[in-house]
């Protein structure tokens, strides 16, 4: 399987002659040469993690596409026919086998309303837990671990990673971060991934890695 990383938190997987986006949000560009799309996952629903033009422009290439996410995006995305997914749901589209993990978003802010997340699980090898650090009760061999965002601090991306000890971590969630800021935050969980037992990459936008 291999994974290629866009921007943001938008990442995307080939399996088998098939694709799966996940979270093409709006700092996400246009995703104009992805084919072969049977899913599209959206774990929560705020816009950087997803758009209508994304979802519009993604099925009118791949129109058979099913969209996957909690009551909350099938809520907000109601224009479309978005199948609702929650905690402990496995769901199969072929060639993928998708777990999810999971229920609410991290805390902004007493003041923000915490909305629906969820995490999912990729055929047992890659697991994106969206805008939450919540850890899945299995093993984790490829962790996308989010380090810049308002609801993160670094202390407890570190923990969470420290927790998962994943084989192998990526950063992702970093569009909001300066390069300067990309650096500090990815030294970090270097260090706790590599204490952990695991290996740290970092992937640019547009990079990939075989699963």
């Amino acid at each position: 399987m291999k994974l290629t990383k866009f921007e943001h938190s938008c990442l995307v997987l080939e399996k088998a002659g098939a694709t799966l986006v996940i979270d093409p949000g709006s700092f996400t560009t246009p995703l104009i040469d992805v084919n072969g799309v049977v899913a599209i996952v959206i774990t929560h629903e705020h816009a950087d993690h997803w758009t209508a033009e994304h979802l519009e422009r993604l099925l009118e290439r791949n129109p058979k596409a099913r969209i996957l996410g909690p009551a909350g995006v099938a809520e907000a995305a109601s224009g479309f026919a978005v199948e609702t997914v929650k905690d402990g749901d496995v769901i199969q589209v072929d060639p993928f086998t998708l777990r999810f993990f999971g229920s609410k978003h991290a805390v902004i802010h007493s003041s923000i309303p915490v909305v629906d997340n969820v995490g999912v699980l990729v055929d047992d090898a890659l697991y994106y837990a969206g805008d939450s650090y919540t850890v899945p009760p299995v093993a984790v061999e490829t962790l996308a671990v989010p380090i810049g965002a308002p609801w993160l601090k670094i202390g407890d991306a570190m923990d969470y990673v420290l927790e998962i000890k994943p084989r192998r971590a990526f950063p992702v969630h970093d569009s909001v971060l300066s390069q300067i800021g990309k650096g500090m935050t990815r030294a970090r969980i270097d260090i706790v991934t590599k204490q952990g037992g695991g290996e740290f990459f970092v992937l640019e936008t547009g990079e990939s890695l075989d699963l």
